[in-house]
Formats: structure tokens, sequence, C-alpha cells
């Protein structure tokens, strides 16, 4: 599957914003998909994920309240919508897709075969 993220940006603090990432070349119904961010001069980290039936999603600690995944499966596309963004939100946010992740590996970069070239997020103070 192939994957395409849209719609990063700038933003100032307490604002929000919507990414997409648009699935391609396989049956997106059947894979677990998530949202990863990369901050300068830090490593990529997990931000939230939903599983294949969209029963299942699961958040890092601090996006929890903030930030909301969902899916349209008919549509092949994943979401995030990201509210009250702060500075330290600034990233490239990416989306992967794998097709056999087990719940307890949702954060886990490596379960993630599929990934998307990423969106760059800016928010400023």
């Amino acid at each position: 599957v192939q994957l395409q993220a849209f719609g990063g940006g700038l933003v100032q603090a307490g604002d929000s914003l919507s990414l997409s990432c648009a699935a391609s070349g396989g049956t997106f119904r059947g894979y677990s998909v998530a949202w990863f961010r990369q901050a300068p001069g830090k490593n990529r980290m997990f931000v939230a994920a939903i599983k294949w039936n969209s029963r299942n999603t699961v958040y890092a600690d601090s996006m929890k309240g903030r930030f909301t995944i969902s899916r349209d499966n008919a549509k092949n596309t994943l979401y995030l919508q990201m509210n009250s963004l702060r500075p330290e939100d600034t990233a490239v946010y990416y989306c992967a897709a794998s097709s056999s992740v087990v719940h307890s590996s949702l954060g886990s970069q490596t379960a993630y075969a599929y990934w998307g070239q990423g969106t760059q997020v800016t928010v400023s103070s």
C-alpha cells in the first residue's frame, strides 16, 4: 500500500489543524494505521494509531484529549485532528500502515511496514 500525507502547515499556538493520509494500492480497510512525528534533532515518536476495524485507538500520553485519529475506509483515508496545538508539536508527521500489528504493538514503529512521505507541521508561539 502507498501512503501520502497532506495537510501540514504553519499555525499559531492554540490553533487546530487536520492532517490526512491517502492510501492506494492495497485494501486499506485491512490495515491498522498510525501517525508518528519527528521533531528537529529528535527521534521519530508515536502519536496515535487506529485498528483496521476502527474499534481500537491508541494515543501517546501527550496527545490525549488534544488529538483525534480517525479513518474512512470508504475513502481510503486516515485523519488526524489536532487541537490546542503547541510549539512542541512542531514536527514532520508521518502516516504508517500495517497489515498484522497486534494491539500491544500499535505504538511501535517497527510494527509498520508502509510509510508515507511526511508533512510538516509548524506551530509558532
